[in-house]
C-alpha cells in the first residue's frame, strides 16, 4: 500500500506563520491590554473564561494558566451557560470572552445575560469593531490573520494569537501579584516543577517536631538509648544536642552496629560523644527538598537533621519522606 508523501515543507510554513504572527502581537500589547490586566489584577471575584470550538479550548487553557498562577478562574462552556450554568457568573467576576470572529452566535447570547449579572467582559477577538468587541469594556484585538491551514479554515493561526496574548495576560498579572516560587509550588504539590520547588517541611510526611529524639550530648551511649526509648523514635537514628540545644551529633543504628562489629569494649558505658557522628549533615528550614535529596543520595544516608536558624533540631527528613515525594510523582 503506498503512503501519501509527508508535505514538511508545509509543516515548516505553518509553524512560521504561526510564529510570526505571535511576533507581531508586541506591538498590539497597548493600553487596552493594560486596562484588562489592571481588570483581572484587581477582580474580587473569579475570572471566568468562555469560548465555542477550538477557541474555547483555548479559553480552557488560558483559565488553567491563571489558576496556576494565583488568579481564581474556572471555564464555562457558553451552551452550557445558557442552560442553567449562568449561575456560576457574579457580579465580582470578570469574564474573558474568547471568538476568532467576534460573532460566534453563542457568545453573543450570553453578552446581555453577563451584564446583567454585573460582571466585567474582557473580549479576545480578531475585530475590535465586531459585535463582541463593542459590546465589551474591554477589547482585546490581535488584528485579522491568516489561518496556516491550506484551506484557509482549521482555526491554527487565530488560536495561536488567542493562546498568546492570554499566556502574557496570565504572567503579567502574576508579576502584579508577587506570586513567588512557595506559592508556585503550592499549587503544584504532584507535579515535577512543584516537588522542585518543595521546601524540607513542607514534604507529604515530614512534621516539624514530631517524635523528635532529642538526647543530651553529656550521656552514656546506655543512658542515650534509655532516653529514646522514652520518647519512641520515628527514624533509627536519634539527634544530640549540646547545653544550648544545638546539633552536636547523630546517632544512627547502623553506628552502633559497627561499634559492636569493631568489638568495641564497655560500647553501653561509652560517652555518646566517642560513638556519634559529629557536625553530622543537615538542612535548615526553608532549604528546598531537592536540597535535601541531593545530600541523602551524595553521602548515602537516611537521615537528615532539619534545624531552625539558631542550628536547633526542629525534626529530621528521612527515607520516608523521600517515599512520599516520589509517590507523588507516579501520578505525572
Amino acid at each position: 500500500m503506498d503512503h501519501p508523501q509527508v508535505d514538511m515543507e508545509l509543516a515548516r510554513r505553518v509553524l512560521l506563520a504561526e510564529g510570526q504572527a505571535i511576533a507581531a502581537l508586541a506591538p498590539r500589547v497597548d493600553e487596552n491590554f493594560a486596562r484588562a490586566a489592571r481588570e483581572i489584577y484587581g477582580c474580587r471575584g473569579k475570572v471566568v473564561t468562555t469560548g465555542m470550538g477550538k477557541a474555547g479550548l483555548i479559553a480552557q487553557k488560558i483559565s488553567a494558566t491563571l489558576a496556576s498562577t494565583g488568579t481564581q478562574s474556572i471555564f464555562l462552556h457558553p451552551a452550557d451557560a445558557l442552560h442553567g450554568d449562568l449561575g456560576r457568573v457574579a457580579g465580582d467576576d470578570v469574564v474573558l470572552a474568547l471568538s476568532h470572529s467576534g460573532a460566534t452566535d453563542e457568545i453573543l447570547r450570553l453578552l446581555d445575560h453577563i451584564r446583567g449579572r454585573g460582571a466585567k467582559l474582557i473580549a479576545l477577538t480578531s475585530r475590535d469593531d465586531s459585535a463582541l468587541g463593542r459590546h465589551a469594556d474591554i477589547c482585546i484585538c490581535y488584528g485579522q490573520v491568516e489561518e496556516a491551514c491550506p484551506l484557509g479554515l482549521a482555526p491554527t493561526v487565530s488560536t495561536s494569537c488567542m493562546l498568546a496574548l492570554g499566556d502574557a495576560l496570565a504572567l503579567v498579572v502574576m508579576q502584579m501579584r508577587d506570586f513567588d516560587p512557595r506559592q508556585f509550588a503550592e499549587f503544584h504539590p504532584a507535579g515535577e516543577l512543584g516537588r522542585r520547588l518543595l521546601k524540607v517541611e513542607q514534604a507529604p510526611l515530614f512534621r516539624l517536631g514530631e517524635r523528635l529524639t532529642l538526647i543530651p550530648d553529656r550521656l552514656t551511649v546506655q543512658e542515650a538509648l534509655v532516653e529514646a526509648e522514652k520518647d519512641g523514635r520515628r527514624s533509627g537514628a536519634m539527634l544530640l544536642v549540646d547545653a544550648e540545644g544545638r546539633l552536636s551529633g547523630i546517632l544512627t543504628d547502623a553506628d552502633l552496629r559497627r561499634q559492636i562489629a569493631r568489638g568495641r569494649e564497655n560500647l553501653m558505658g561509652l560517652p555518646v560523644r566517642e560513638a556519634m557522628t559529629a557536625n553530622p549533615k543537615h538542612v535548615h528550614l526553608g532549604q528546598l527538598v531537592s536540597d535535601a535529596l541531593a545530600i541523602m543520595n551524595r553521602h548515602r544516608i537516611d537521615e537528615l537533621p532539619v534545624l531552625d536558624q539558631d542550628d536547633r533540631p526542629v525534626g529530621i527528613f528521612d527515607i520516608q519522606d523521600l517515599l512520599g515525594i516520589k509517590a507523588l510523582g507516579n501520578g505525572d
